[in-house]
């Protein structure tokens, strides 16, 4: 099951073969954030508080197109050294 904060691979898109770690998941719609993977532009409004401009940032990746990394390969691992 793939969690915040655990290492993933990409396996398909734009991103494809790199690997990052989840920094927000949606479960409705079986979606998670990466750090610096599916990296779009957003223009966002000037406000009181913010300045406006182009913004990149994350977007949500498919949970299908992630792979686990090394989180059952340490675990027995970690067993078998006992």
């Amino acid at each position: 099951m793939i969690k915040k904060g655990l290492k993933v691979k990409v396996l398909a898109g734009k991103d494809k073969k790199k690997e990052g770690e989840v920094i927000e998941i949606d479960r409705a719609n079986n979606r998670a954030k990466v750090k610096e993977i599916n990296m779009v532009k957003k223009h966002v409004k000037t406000t009181k508080e913010k300045k406006g401009g182009i913004v990149s940032k994350e977007s949500f990746i498919h949970i299908s197109n992630l792979k686990l990394l090394d989180a059952k390969k340490n675990v027995k691992k970690a067993e078998a050294k006992k």
